[in-house]
């Protein structure tokens, strides 16, 4: 970290018996604004390869630990992290640093969220980069679709929407989670889904469970992952916990609910994918729709060979991709 780096925590709301955010905070103070929003189950270091460079090319960086992860305030109730909520956390940075607007990199969940929030506060998104997730509107609330998909067979979606056991499956040994959830996301893990009859059933199983019916999970831990990487991410976890996390998850009916009616966002966007992302490798159509579906969209970066942890797998090639993007998406 450079010495234009600081880690700092803000405050971002009274609601829900006070929020903090633990923030990084990098680059030139009067540079533009570029918000980082990292995804499941990551935090601000899934973008330790972004800050410097974003910094050296003039931008003033800021990489939250977002609501409920790692060191950043953790509310009990599920409520609070509905996607209005979240984004006026990342409102309250820009407040923080005095800031009108700003361009949004969101990756994940942070894609989702961001997404969100150029609809519900077109002006304070200046321009928007999502990585991973495209835009797509559900056309009915979430987990009725996923049901009716699913049937009685295992999705993890729908099996975080209950409290209790995805937390007991993560948190009984939080590094074994995180090292098999990176590799189950990553290029080296990626596998073609298998036919929705073939999936195991719901009842009875966790999430691991349905990654082992089909197939082993390798030993070790992907070759762009140092050890004190998966290190950082235990502590984190480890700190947060996993209700949090998957409460986010808990709450797209509610944010489908809020924002069925909103347009889609307008102003300059931009997306960057890996080419084995289980996200979106079949289904690049759904990349491919927001041609139609956004009115100012600027194009997408298919990276070769990176996984869902794109811009950890690949960064140099990311890095380069997202530059470029934040000058296309710049009005």
């Amino acid at each position: 970290m450079s010495e234009s780096s600081a880690h700092r925590r803000v405050t971002t709301s009274s609601d829900f018996g006070g929020i903090e955010l633990a923030v990084i905070d990098a680059g030139p103070s009067d540079g533009p604004v570029v918000v980082l929003a990292h995804g499941f189950p990551e935090s601000s270091h899934s973008w330790r390869h972004q800050i410097e460079p974003l910094a050296a090319a003039g931008y003033r960086v800021l990489v939250p630990d977002q609501r409920g992860y790692g060191f950043s305030s953790a509310p009990r109730d599920v409520a609070a992290y509905r996607s209005d909520h979240l984004g006026n956390d990342l409102l309250a940075l820009l407040d923080d640093v005095e800031a009108e607007d700003a361009l949004f990199v969101g990756h994940d969940w942070g894609a989702l969220l961001t997404w969100d929030l150029a609809r519900d506060h077109p002006e304070r998104v200046r321009g928007l980069v999502n990585v991973s997730v495209p835009y797509t509107p559900w056309p009915i609330a979430p987990t009725e679709l996923l049901g009716q998909t699913y049937g009685d067979r295992f999705f993890y979606i729908l099996y975080f929407q209950t409290v209790g056991p995805p937390e007991a499956e993560f948190e009984a040994d939080v590094r074994e989670s995180m090292r098999r959830w990176i590799w189950v996301g990553s290029a080296e893990g990626y596998r073609d889904p298998p036919a929705i009859d073939a999936i195991v059933p719901a009842a009875g199983n966790g999430f691991f469970d349905a990654v082992l019916a089909h197939g082993a999970l390798a030993e070790g831990i992907p070759p762009w992952l140092e050890p004190a990487d998966l290190d950082r991410y235990t502590e984190q976890y480890e700190a947060s916990g996993f209700f949090g996390p998957i409460s986010w998850y808990r709450n797209l009916d509610a944010n489908w609910e809020r924002t069925k009616d909103l347009a889609a966002p307008a102003m300059p966007t931009a997306f960057i994918g890996g080419d084995r992302d289980m996200v979106i490798a079949h289904r690049m159509d759904y990349v491919d729709s927001m041609q139609v579906s956004l009115p100012n969209y600027r194009g997408a970066t298919i990276i070769p060979g990176a996984g869902h942890w794109t811009q950890q797998e690949k960064p140099a090639e990311f890095n380069a991709a997202l530059l470029d993007a934040l000058v296309a998406v710049t009005p």
